[in-house]
């Protein structure tokens, strides 16, 4: 490991020396991956440091041991010697860890689409459900939310609705809860009190910035129109909202949430690229997922992942088997131990694989 650790050292001064090339600044798509890929590595660098340290303690500690005739220092030596071997086990498990490849979006902001399934007025109810346990879940993160689009659903919830979430590391944490979500519950609409099962579909992106994509604004069509609300009544006689086209994909994004068509235009344009990008990452996502039994972000949006079982009070993660019983409080957006468990899930599996391919 420390051969492993030297050489990604080299790395990492080598990529400082790049920073601090004047050059590097005329560049400005070099200079930000070179930035992240300098913050990438400073904790494993660090980790190493600690590590050899580590390393000369101990060989210390057995040199005293075998050359020292008091046994009380003897006994301190070998006192000393257990605990870093347990320093050394503990943090050689973490530099591991740390060694394994990272996703590259997962600190990006997300673009979540939630749309109803299944179920009628049900699955509308049901995707307005999701939507406040994602907005729960984030205001305890301390990330900021902002609505795209949406339609309304005829009694509640919403057919459809598009956000942002941005802060640090959301796609890392959001990215989990792409798939079929699925809720078994007496609905408001149902008279003779049976249990119903509806669905809805979660979609989470990366979003995806100018570097990323580069648009050709002749290539995008842009219409605007008023913006409505539910029933179709005029929310604002001024052509504020914007529908976006990208010609050669036929990809369409659209946001009437601001009043300001600027503001409108700039939001359904990040919708776009990230849109245009999804098709790369799907590709990236499948490449990953067939290596993976756990990896939950994959690109197939048809996968059940959950089920919320309202009458048994039950939470069922059918990626990892995870089973929970305290229903109304993941609805109130305490889904972070679920989030937990499938990167703890997925870390082991890609652990297991670096070391195979060792």
């Amino acid at each position: 490991m420390l051969e492993k650790l030297e050489a990604i050292k080299v790395r990492w001064k080598d990529i400082e020396q790049q920073m601090n090339d004047p050059s590097a600044m005329s560049d400005m798509k070099r200079y930000i991956k070179l930035s992240k890929d300098y913050k990438d590595l400073q904790p494993i660098i660090d980790g190493y440091e600690e590590l050899k340290k580590i390393y000369s303690d101990t060989t210390s500690a057995k040199d005293l041991l075998k050359n020292e005739k008091d046994d009380e220092f003897r006994a301190l030596a070998k006192e000393e010697i257990l605990e870093l071997n347990q320093r050394r086990d503990n943090l050689e498990e973490k530099i591991r860890l740390m060694l394994i490849p990272a996703d590259p979006q997962d600190e990006k902001n997300a673009i979540v689409e939630i749309r109803a399934g299944t179920g009628g007025d049900e699955a509308s109810i049901f995707a307005g459900d999701l939507y406040r346990m994602y907005l729960k879940y984030c205001e305890t993160k301390k990330w900021k939310i902002e609505e795209v689009d949406l339609t309304e659903g005829t009694v509640g919830g919403f057919k459809e609705i598009i956000f942002n979430i941005s802060g640090d590391n959301v796609y890392g944490q959001m990215k989990y809860e792409s798939g079929v979500h699925r809720v078994q519950r007496v609905p408001r609409t149902e008279t003779q009190g049976r249990v119903h099962t509806s669905a809805a579909s979660v979609v989470v992106l990366p979003e995806a910035g100018e570097f990323d994509i580069e648009l050709n604004p002749a290539d995008i069509r842009k219409d605007t129109f008023c913006s409505s609300g539910p029933g179709g009544q005029s929310v604002n006689t001024t052509y504020s909202a914007i529908r976006l086209t990208h010609i050669p994909t036929g990809i369409v994004a659209s946001c009437q949430d601001q009043k300001s068509q600027i503001k409108n235009y700039n939001k359904a344009l990040a919708v776009l690229r990230t849109r245009i990008y999804e098709l790369e990452y799907k590709k990236y996502l499948d490449s990953i997922s067939s290596q993976r039994k756990t990896m939950v972000s994959t690109g197939d949006r048809s996968a059940k992942i959950r089920t919320y079982n309202y009458p048994q009070g039950r939470m069922t993660d059918h990626r990892i088997g995870l089973t929970m019983y305290n229903l109304q409080s993941i609805i109130n957006g305490d889904i972070q131990e679920i989030i937990d468990q499938l990167q703890l899930a997925e870390n082991a599996e890609r652990l297991k694989a670096e070391i195979e391919t060792v």
